[in-house]
């Protein structure tokens, strides 16, 4: 064993050892990192949006000479990209793997965006492409669960092993 004499290592295992401890029960070690969290991440936050969308979108623009050259590169950037990430070829040659995966995400996006037509009632060819729609958005959901659950606990097993190797010195790797 042998522990860290590192103040940062100690300063990041003592607050990990205090967001962990409401596992036990709500206390004041909590509240403190909890606050001390909250506090650092919004202050960061704030620089970060500041510098990364204030400055280059509102404050640049105004001195510029051309701020119209601007907007076309946002559209360019944005909409257009991601309206040509459905634009698949629905025939591939050689890889029937992709041709079948382009044509479930043709699909999936058609009657998930039909299920979504609320002018017309969901009866007949439109009801059962809205039914499907709804299976595509049921996967898509409890996809998008299952990679949060995994993504908490890899970062759980991440901070137990900077306790043990880094803190505590206890793993070797």
């Amino acid at each position: 064993m042998h522990l860290s004499h590192d103040i940062g290592i100690w300063i990041a295992a003592l607050l990990t050892l205090g967001i962990y401890s409401f596992l036990y029960k709500d206390n004041p070690a909590y509240k403190l990192c909890e606050h001390l969290f909250v506090g650092v991440s919004a202050g960061y936050y704030v620089v970060l949006m500041y510098f990364s969308v204030v400055k280059p979108n509102l404050l640049d623009p105004l001195f510029t000479v051309y701020p119209a050259l601007r907007i076309t590169g946002f559209g360019q950037g944005d909409l257009v990209e991601q309206i040509h990430g459905t634009m698949l070829p629905l025939w591939v040659r050689g890889n029937l793997g992709t041709t079948i995966g382009n044509w479930l995400l043709v699909g999936g996006l058609l009657t998930t965006l039909i299920f979504f037509f609320f002018s017309k009632e969901h009866k007949g060819a439109l009801g059962g492409a809205a039914r499907i729609g709804v299976y595509f958005l049921m996967v898509s959901f409890g996809a998008s669960y299952g990679y949060t659950v995994m993504a908490r606990i890899s970062l759980l097993i991440g901070r137990v092993m900077f306790l043990l190797h880094d803190w505590l010195g206890v793993l070797h790797l």
